[in-house]
């Protein structure tokens, strides 16, 4: 028998950190299922490169910075209007550095805390105002990290944000699963990206070729929206079979 799904086709995502790695990756794999997307970035030209790429018909740009609320907002808001509704939204951005506790200044922790935990609090909050006012569910994906579950010992700020995105999101899965939301966390480990490159990881390392692909996630992110209503992935880790657990 055929595994059941759920069909994707004409579904609406809202998808930030979209101009690069898992966002943009996972924009693509989404628009190649069917769903129409409303991607963000503070790239305002690269995130129109992406839209040209995928189709107006499939893809609206939201410029905005994730660290403000009024970004998330306006990001719901321009899936609406342009889409006419929200079924879900990929809670992506994230930045970080490797290094000991007093590494880096005070000014990049403040952002990486911003970036990393503040966004992802208003990207849900905007995303299940919606989901409520529309009143048949929807999904929430969070991108976080296997540092959320155990964090290294030279990642403890990075990984404080990721346990609280781990928190974060399984709390809202018990708040809001009776009304139809699905909340799900995905916790990769490490992925050929631009992340912490010159802030631990440098370009060009050959031990990047051994990590996960922004694909392999954008594959989770659909997977988990392709599962029919009545089940839910509240928590999925992964890794590459070259790096250790």
């Amino acid at each position: 028998m055929p595994v059941e799904t759920r069909d994707l086709t004409g579904t609406v995502v809202a998808v930030t950190g979209a101009t690069s790695g898992i966002g943009q990756a996972t924009a693509r794999l989404l628009v190649e299922h069917g769903a129409r997307v409303a991607v963000q970035a503070r790239r305002a030209e690269q995130l129109q490169l992406l839209v040209d790429e995928l189709g107006a018909d499939r893809a609206v740009a939201v410029p905005g910075d994730v660290q403000d609320p009024a970004s998330a907002e306006a990001l719901v808001a321009g899936a609406v209007e342009a889409f006419g509704r929200l079924d879900s939204v990929v809670a992506n951005v994230g930045i970080g550095a490797y290094g000991g506790i007093l590494d880096a200044s005070d000014d990049d922790v403040t952002t990486m805390l911003r970036t990393n935990v503040d966004s992802s609090v208003w990207a849900l909050r905007s995303a299940v105002r919606r989901f409520r006012s529309q009143g048949d569910g929807g999904d929430v994906v969070v991108i976080s990290s296997v540092a959320g579950l155990r964090g290294g010992g030279n990642e403890a700020v990075y990984a404080a944000t990721k346990f609280a995105q781990v928190g974060l999101a399984g709390s809202l899965d018990r708040e809001v699963r009776e009304e139809g939301i699905r909340v799900s966390t995905i916790c990769p480990a490490g992925v050929e990206t631009g992340f912490a490159i010159g802030a631990g990881r440098t370009e060009g390392d050959p031990a990047l070729a051994d990590f996960l692909r922004a694909d392999d996630v954008a594959h989770c992110v659909v997977t988990v929206l392709e599962q029919p209503r009545r089940l839910r992935t509240t928590l999925w880790a992964l890794w590459s079979m070259a790096e250790p657990s």
